[in-house]
């Protein structure tokens, strides 16, 4: 079992979706699914029941990929009783079994869980690797922007890569000249 932690938008579900495929020997692609990679959003799917469910479920074999990799996002948001299913199905894995965990709230998973996992921190990515993306993306789109506002829409976003191209999505939504007024507006 894996933990990634840290800021939203720092990369921890994507980096996650990447490593249940690398971990399974395929190619990643964003728009594809796969029966063996199963996500669980932990925001609403917080209950016992669900724990148990997903206990019940380990046990049958991977369909088609070496591992079933349960990918559990927002894992902070799980019930006391949730969290004590989680770790009966953490602590006696079958051999099949991945579990990543993805939390921007990692003081609230129990020591339990996080002696049994092994913990990645993830941190705010870099202002100048925000612009650069931005830029590229801008390029690509064909989006006239001024350093300035790329600058302030990276430091807007304050190290998260989906808060930054909220924005710049927001601020050139029906135009392909985006200036800095119209990010501050934003």
């Amino acid at each position: 079992a894996y933990l990634f932690t840290g800021p939203r938008g720092a990369g921890k579900t994507s980096i996650a979706r990447i490593f249940a495929h690398q971990i399974n020997g395929i190619e990643y692609k964003e728009e594809s699914t796969n029966l063996d990679i199963i996500e669980i959003d932990a925001a609403s799917n917080s209950g016992v029941d669900d724990m148990r469910d997903l206990k019940d479920k380990i046990g049958s074999s991977p369909a088609s990929l070496k591992y079933k990799v349960y990918i559990i996002d927002e894992v902070h948001m799980l019930s006391g009783a949730s969290f004590a299913a989680l770790l009966k199905t953490i602590e006696e894995p079958p051999s099949h079994a991945v579990f990543i965990l993805a939390t921007t709230d990692a003081h609230k998973v129990p020591s339990t869980i996080m002696s049994r996992v092994q913990k990645f921190y993830f941190k705010p990515i870099d202002l100048k690797e925000v612009e650069d993306h931005l830029e590229d993306i801008c390029k690509k789109e064909k989006i006239k922007i001024s350093k300035d506002a790329l600058s302030l829409i990276a430091e807007s976003s304050e190290g998260s890569m989906r808060d930054a191209l909220s924005l710049l999505d927001q601020v050139a939504s029906g135009t392909n000249n985006v200036s800095l007024e119209s990010v501050e507006g934003s």
